[in-house]
């Protein structure tokens, strides 16, 4: 079998990678429908506390298939239109994140700039591999910027608290999303043309200590913030970072890392995609609502689509960045 693979063109392999990612979504969905048909004969006579269970594997079900689907167009269409489609994703996300944090006449110029000018240049420099700025242009430039360009509005009220969710938003949704078409256009020594595979190792291994973590805490008591999730508990986070961290080692053969440098990837990567996850929960908490794009409080075209990718827009600069430092790219 290892020959057979390494006989294929890194095209025919990455190829091969989404035929099996797609058949196990596939599968998974099939298994998600048996058993939501399951629990609607059994609802049907007393309710059943899996009600919710189900409801948020199907929930992070349709994320996986989102990602999958927005990865294999990228790839098939080449690393422009990658960038493009994960640009409008930011753009997206970031109008859901904005809806939802009341603005002001005096916003209006910040706005623009986030939107019409912020995130193009992000993903340009991204485009033009120009890693070295791209890594300090939101935390530090556009920081200085939105503020500034803010004052010039003339409205003092609420200011600071207007400028940080800007940036704040700023940061999760584009600096933070930026990073995983980033790295599709990492050079690594022997790696040309694989670089897709450190994308599925990113959101495999995140996905994964999601959804076990998820799993187990439904038996567990006492979650560590439960005004913030009831589904955050110590023990079950530690079972998340477990699963991620052995399939980090499992897939080490598709990347450019030995086992043990794989594991510590993936334990940096599902360690911050989980923990920016239970951080965004603690901000819808603060804005009132349980979802970005919840029935009834739907706030952009793509409902909850943020929801979908807060723990990769955390993950993916903590994971790029550590590619880079321990690669000297």
């Amino acid at each position: 079998m290892r020959s057979f693979l390494r006989s294929l063109t890194p095209e025919q392999q990455v190829g091969l990678l989404f035929v099996g990612l797609f058949g196990l979504l596939a599968i998974a969905t099939v298994v998600g429908v048996l058993l939501s048909l399951r629990e609607q004969r059994t609802s049907a006579t007393e309710p059943s506390p899996r009600a919710q269970q189900l409801q948020d594997y199907q929930s992070l079900l349709s994320s996986s298939w989102l990602m999958a689907l927005v990865f294999w167009v990228g790839w098939a269409a080449g690393d422009g239109v990658a960038i493009v489609l994960f640009g409008l994703i930011s753009f997206l996300i970031l109008r859901e994140f904005i809806s939802l944090s009341p603005t002001r006449r005096g916003d209006h110029r910040s706005l623009v700039l986030a939107f019409f000018i912020v995130l193009p240049l992000q993903y340009a420099l991204v485009w033009t591999e120009h890693f070295d700025l791209f890594t300090v242009f939101i935390p530090v430039y556009v920081f200085l910027a939105v503020p500034a360009v803010s004052a010039l509005g003339n409205d003092p009220e609420r200011f600071l608290e207007r400028n940080a969710k800007l940036q704040w938003g700023i940061m999760v949704c584009v600096y933070g999303m930026s990073h995983v078409p980033a790295l599709l256009m990492l050079d690594f020594p022997g790696f040309d043309g694989k670089t897709a595979f450190l994308v599925f190792f990113l959101v495999l291994v995140v996905q994964t200590c999601m959804l076990v973590q998820h799993l187990t805490s439904r038996r567990l008591q006492r979650p560590v913030a439960p005004a913030v999730s009831d589904g955050f508990h110590w023990r079950s986070w530690a079972y998340g970072l477990l699963a991620g961290g052995l399939l980090g080692v499992l897939m080490s053969g598709i990347t450019p890392f030995k086992p043990l440098p794989a594991l510590g990837m993936a334990l940096v990567a599902c360690a911050a995609g989980t923990l920016g996850h239970l951080v965004m929960k603690a901000i819808k908490r603060d804005r009132g609502v349980t979802h970005w794009g919840s029935a009834g409080r739907s706030v952009t075209g793509a409902s909850g689509l943020l929801d979908r990718v807060d723990a990769l827009c955390f993950a993916a600069p903590v994971f790029f960045h550590s590619v880079r430092w321990t690669f000297d790219l």
